[in-house]
Formats: C-alpha cells, sequence, structure tokens
C-alpha cells in the first residue's frame, strides 16, 4: 500500500538479504565447531568467548521470553475477531495455558503440534491462491498493480522498519541446538530451506495483494487478506495458527537458551536453572520463562497495546545484536585465517559482513534511541561477565585475534625506521636463583612496572641450589593477577653468571624484549668480575641496567621520597635530545613516583661556585621538558658527593648513575653513608625522558 509493488519486492528482497547472509553465516560456523545447548549463545561463546556470549544472550533470553505475550496478544486479536464475545483476559490466559501444557509436556509433542500447524497455515495458503481466480464471487487478480508507491503513511526506510520484524525469526530452529541429534547438518538445512520458503512466499504473497487490492485497501482495511482470499475462514485459522505457532516456539527455545546460560555459571544461582527433568526439559528454566511471559500478559492487559508497542522495539534490537555478532564472528574467523577454522559449509568473506553490516543499519534504522540502550546493556552486561572470572570448557579464538593483532602490529613497528622511544615502557628482565630472592624485591618491582611495564623472570637452576626455584611460578601468577603482564623462563646452567648470558641472548631476538635488566645486587656477596661480565653482555643486547642495592634495615622506608643524582654537566649546560646516562633514571623515578605517590628531588653537586647558577639553569629546564612531576624540586649544592650525602634531603630510594666499569665497593659505601636502599642504573640508548 505504502510501496507499490516493486517498493515491496526492494523491501522484501533487503530484508531477506540480511537474513540470508546470517543464515549463511550460521550455517558456516554450526560446520565448523561442536554446537552445543542454546544455540547462538553456544555459538558466540565458542568463538568470543563466555563473556561475549552472556552478554548478548542473557538479553536476548528475556526478548525471546517476552515475544510469547505478544504472540498471544497476536493470537488473541484473530480469536475474538471470529468469537467477539470471548472476554479478552479469559482468551489470553487460556492461549498461553495450553501453549504452557504442550511444551512443559516435552519438546517432542511441541513439535508434533507444530506439523498440525503447518498443516493449517498450508490450508490458509491454498486458500489465498485460490482467491487468485475469479470464482466463489472472488474477483480474484483483477487489478492491475500499482508499480511504485506514493508513500503516503511512512517513508522507504520507514515501511523497512516496519516489515523487518517479519523475518527475524530465523534463530527458532537454532534455539533447540541441544535437542538435535546433528546440529552440524540441521542447522544449515532447516535454517536456510526455512529462509529460502519464506522469502519465496512473502514475494508471490506481494504479486497476490497488487492483483487483488488497490493501495487505499491495502492501507485502511488490515485484514484484506481474509476477504479476498476463496475462504475467509481457511485464513484466519491460519492467523491463528502462525501466532500461535510462534508462541509455541519462543516457549520451547527460551528455556533453553537460558539452561545453557546457567549451566556455565553466566547468571547467579545458575545450577537451579542448568537443571533438567529426567525427560531432558529444563524444566525451571521453564518455570522463569512461563513468569516473565505471564509478567508481559499482565502488562499489555494493564498498559494496553501502546504499551507493549513502547517496549517492542527494544527487544527486535536484542534479536538484531545476536544476528550481527552471528556474523561478526564468522568475518573475524575468516579474516584471522587461523586453521581451526575450517568449515565443512564455506561462504564468500562478504556474506558476513553484508550480514553484520545489514544487522546494525537496520537497527538504528528501526529505532536508533533503543538501539543506544540494547548496546549500553550489552556493554553493562560485559563488564559484569568480565569480573566474574568465568571459566569454560573450551578454547576460544580470542587469544588467536590478540596474538594477530599483535603479529600484524610487530610487522609495523619492524618497518618503522624511527626509534620507539614514546613507546617505551619498563619491560624488566629479572634474574634469579631463589623464589625467596624474587619475593624479596616483589613490592619494589611492582612499583617499577605497574601499570604497562612487563617482567621477565628468568629462573637459573644452577647444580648448587637445585631447589632454589621450587614455587617459583606462584609469585608469577601474583604479578598477572595484579594487573602486571609477567612471564617465566627456566634454564639450567652451570653456573648463574653463563646461564644469564643465555637468557639474555635467547630474549635479545623476541620482539616484545626486556630492555632494562634488574639484579638485586649485596656488595660483600657479589664477584665483580662476573657482574661486570653480565653487564656488558646486556650492554651489547642494548639493554638498560637496573642496580638494586637495598639497605638491610631500612628497606625501602616509607616509600615516598626519591633522590636522582645528576652529575655535573658542565661545561656543556644545555639539555639536548639525549642525556648522557640520565634518561633511564628519570623514567624509572617518574614510575616510581606514579605508584608511590611521591616527590622526586633532583640534585647536582657543582665544584665551583661558578656553575651553580648554570645547574639550577639546567636542573629547571630538565623539569620542564621531562614533564616531571609537579612537586620535583631541584636541589644544586658546591661540594664533594661523599661530604654532602649525609646531609643531604632523607629519602627512601636514591638513584644514582652507574658507570662503565662497575665498582661495588662504591655502591657498599652509598648505601651506607645515605642509610637509605640504593639503586644504580645504566643508559640502554633505546629510551629517552624527554621523547
Amino acid at each position: 500500500g505504502n510501496a507499490g509493488l516493486l517498493g515491496a519486492w526492494a523491501i522484501i528482497v533487503l530484508a531477506n538479504v540480511i537474513t540470508i547472509s546470517t543464515g549463511l553465516s550460521i550455517s558456516s560456523i554450526a560446520t565448523n565447531i561442536r554446537v552445543r545447548a542454546g544455540g547462538a549463545f553456544s555459538i558466540i561463546s565458542q568463538s568470543l568467548g563466555l563473556e561475549v556470549g552472556g552478554s548478548i544472550s542473557v538479553p536476548f533470553y528475556f526478548a525471546q521470553a517476552l515475544s510469547v505475550a505478544f504472540y498471544i496478544f497476536a493470537f488473541t486479536e484473530g480469536w475474538r475477531r471470529v468469537f467477539p464475545s470471548h472476554p479478552e483476559p479469559v482468551v489470553v490466559f487460556v492461549a498461553f495455558a495450553v501453549a504452557f501444557v504442550i511444551v512443559f509436556i516435552s519438546a517432542d509433542v511441541a513439535v508434533r503440534t507444530q506439523y498440525v500447524i503447518l498443516g493449517i497455515l498450508g490450508l490458509s495458503l491454498f486458500s489465498v491462491f485460490l482467491g487468485s481466480f475469479p470464482i466463489g464471487g472472488r474477483a480474484g487478480l483483477s487489478h492491475e498493480p500499482v508499480w511504485r508507491g506514493s508513500f503516503p503513511d511512512a517513508d522507504f526506510w520507514g515501511t523497512f522498519a516496519i516489515f523487518f520484524p517479519a523475518v527475524t525469526g530465523i534463530l527458532a530452529g537454532v534455539n533447540m541446538s541441544g535437542d538435535l541429534k546433528d546440529p552440524r547438518r540441521s542447522i544449515p538445512k532447516g535454517t536456510m530451506s526455512a529462509i529460502g520458503l519464506s522469502f519465496l512466499i512473502y514475494l508471490v504473497l506481494a504479486y497476490w495483494f497488487a492483483r487483488v487490492a488497490t493501495p487505499e485497501e491495502l492501507l485502511r482495511n488490515p485484514t484484506v487478506v481474509v476477504d479476498k482470499a476463496f475462504w475467509g475462514p481457511a485464513v484466519l485459522a491460519g492467523i491463528l495458527a502462525a501466532t500461535f505457532s510462534s508462541a509455541l516456539t519462543s516457549l520451547l527455545g527460551a528455556p533453553r537458551i537460558l539452561q545453557a546460560i546457567a549451566e556455565y555459571n553466566v547468571i547467579p544461582r545458575g545450577e537451579i536453572f542448568a537443571r533438567t527433568a529426567e525427560n531432558g526439559e529444563p524444566r525451571p528454566a521453564m518455570y522463569v520463562t512461563a513468569v516473565i511471559a505471564l509478567g508481559g500478559l499482565i502488562f499489555g492487559l494493564t498498559a494496553g497495546k501502546n504499551g507493549l508497542n513502547t517496549i517492542a522495539p527494544l527487544m527486535t534490537m536484542f534479536f538484531m545484536i545476536a544476528y550481527a555478532m552471528l556474523n561478526a564472528v564468522v568475518l573475524l574467523e575468516q579474516t584471522m585465517g587461523l586453521i581451526s577454522f575450517r568449515p565443512l559449509f564455506r561462504v564468500p568473506r562478504t556474506v558476513p559482513f553484508i550480514g553484520l553490516v545489514g544487522s546494525l543499519f537496520a537497527m538504528f534504522l528501526i529505532n536508533p534511541a533503543f538501539s543506544l540502550v540494547s548496546v549500553a546493556v550489552i556493554i553493562a552486561l560485559y563488564v559484569y561477565l568480565s569480573r566474574r572470572n568465568l571459566q569454560a570448557p573450551w578454547s576460544d579464538v580470542r587469544s588467536g585475534l590478540f596474538v594477530s593483532v599483535a603479529e600484524w602490529a610487530a610487522k609495523q613497528v619492524s618497518n618503522m625506521s624511527a626509534p620507539q622511544e614514546r613507546a617505551w615502557r619498563p619491560n624488566l628482565l629479572v634474574p634469579v636463583q631463589e623464589t625467596i630472592a624474587l619475593m624479596g624485591s616483589y613490592r619494589f618491582l611492582k612499583a617499577l612496572t605497574y601499570p604497562r611495564g612487563w617482567i621477565w623472570i628468568l629462573g637459573i637452576q644452577t647444580p648448587e641450589r637445585p631447589e632454589g626455584l621450587r614455587e617459583i611460578r606462584e609469585p608469577v601468577a601474583a604479578f598477572n593477577r595484579e594487573g602486571i603482564f609477567s612471564r617465566l623462563a627456566l634454564i639450567e646452567a652451570p653456573d648463574f653468571a653463563e646461564g644469564l648470558q643465555v637468557g639474555i641472548e635467547i630474549l635479545r631476538s623476541v620482539f616484545f624484549r626486556p630492555n632494562v635488566l634488574f639484579m638485586p645486587v649485596s656488595p660483600e656477596k657479589e664477584e665483580q668480575s662476573t657482574l661486570q661480565t653480565v653487564l656488558d653482555r646486556a650492554q651489547e643486547s642494548q639493554m638498560g641496567a637496573a642496580l638494586f642495592a637495598q639497605h638491610p634495615v631500612a628497606l625501602l622506608g616509607r616509600e615516598q621520597f626519591i633522590n636522582v643524582w645528576i652529575r655535573e654537566q658542565s661545561p656543556a649546560w644545555d639539555v639536548g635530545l639525549r642525556l648522557s646516562n640520565l634518561d633511564l633514571a628519570l623514567l624509572l623515578a617518574y614510575q616510581l613516583q606514579t605508584n608511590w605517590h611521591g616527590r622526586i628531588n633532583l640534585i647536582t653537586l657543582v665544584s665551583d661556585a661558578r656553575e651553580k647558577e648554570n645547574g639550577e639553569r639546567f636542573l629547571s629546564s630538565l623539569i620542564e621538558l621531562g614533564r616531571m612531576p609537579r612537586g620535583t624540586q631541584a636541589i644544586v649544592e658546591v661540594d664533594e658527593l661523599r661530604r654532602f650525602l649525609p646531609r643531604a634531603p632523607r629519602a627512601d630510594l636514591h638513584i644514582f648513575g652507574l658507570q662503565a666499569k662497575v665498582n661495588l665497593e662504591f655502591i657498599g659505601q652509598m648505601v651506607a653513608q645515605s642509610g637509605a636502599s640504593c639503586l644504580f642504573v645504566r643508559d640502554s640508548g633505546l629510551e629517552s625522558a624527554l621523547a
């Protein structure tokens, strides 16, 4: 009536392009995985994880359960056209009770009932077909079709939005996946044949309407099909059968979705709703679905049709998001090119792309406001489920997705010739011989790396300490739990130095390689020659170094004040693009200050009073250009380190530059004289505090 025959065909084709694409995507993914109970929930969860599957399927379940009320009201309208004296509430509750009893008995009874309904629908369509001929007082196909519509009530896209929900029942069979003997074969055959047959009937019916009635009749008479068919009562019976069948289908499928969701603890107290009766029927889930449907019926009776019509678009949105996500799953797996994606039924990449874009387009076309609301609901559910640490008995493709993204990013970075100073973050290599040593540095390592840094723990097992690395995996797991990416590598070596050198050689070739060698040192126990060899090897691998000498009594104090000691820069006091062995010290100081919520002092000692002003200007520029935290103090004194250190501002950590030749005696003296823990750092040349 609005669009004319060509416009109607265009709307039917466009709507079915989306559903056919989605059906093909479902068919493809169904032949690649073992589809468990729950239909769309199972497909999405096995690909993108329980969090995504749950966030999509929980609102989809509620929409499916509430749709029962809509179908029952549609059935009631048809019934009261035949029996106008029957009270609406009585028809509503009796129809619902009959549908629920059929489903409650078993899925077998419900399916057998559908065969009867199918027969009635076939009879009604046959009556429509006979109405094409001038028999029984009918005019038949007596009108010339109006090819182009004038759109008096709604424009093309408005008409499309009204029609589109008529093609959104494509998951009815998929929802029964847990009851199918062979989902891998049944889902593609059943879904695609149902979509294809419905598509054909819609096209033929559009032509029939255009030939039996004028556009004015089609616009003003919602039951014109009853009037124009050969035998109107058969069509009324078909309307009743179709609406009752839809209610039956929703009552049958919704509890199975809930049961599947509950089985994996996606919802609280899931063990209750995951139970099934002896015949396999999800009885607790049925009761909940019945309560939700009854709530919709009561709301409809009290608020009227307008009340139901208000929430109808929101329900459609959840159906559309489910279709969009099913297409996204196939498109994602195809794009990633993982060997695990080898469906028996293959479709071109354009198919899920059309289904995805079309579903999203239809959503925002039908109701932009409800589209945004539905997306917000799903995002909120995803955030909630992500915090639940759900465990699935299968592996999904998320890790593969992240690996693919990382591989792509690695290739892009490898092709860049410019240094990546602005992407620098503290990725520490921490060699240990004993688990207890790692535990002793745990808090300090966390402060150095949280939240974006990494920790590579290199466990070196030597003959003299064969049991030193017992339970080493526990602190590694603790770092990961606290949001710090950490990895463990174990090496057997004749001694610590050789094992560390091997570890450095191996890790220098990985893409996300460590950029700082972190080693706790004890000046009385270390061998200077061995330490020097290790530091030289780290420097050859363009790895910075940080030697941590912890005060035996003060430890890290209040974890608040940090003194960074900067050597005299005379005669060249300019802050250039590069700082001489100072970049890593400033970066680590900034990192510690952020996590400790502390304060930094930059201290420079000059030997000539005439250089003091230059030093102050240098530190002021360094604070500004290095964007050091507010409250950073610049201190310049004319003095020597050994004399000034005892009266320097009190600090919980002192950071010094580490010279090319390590001096363990000097390290010990600094710890003793400062009365605090000290960190001795050397740049790798790949970091910049000014970037």
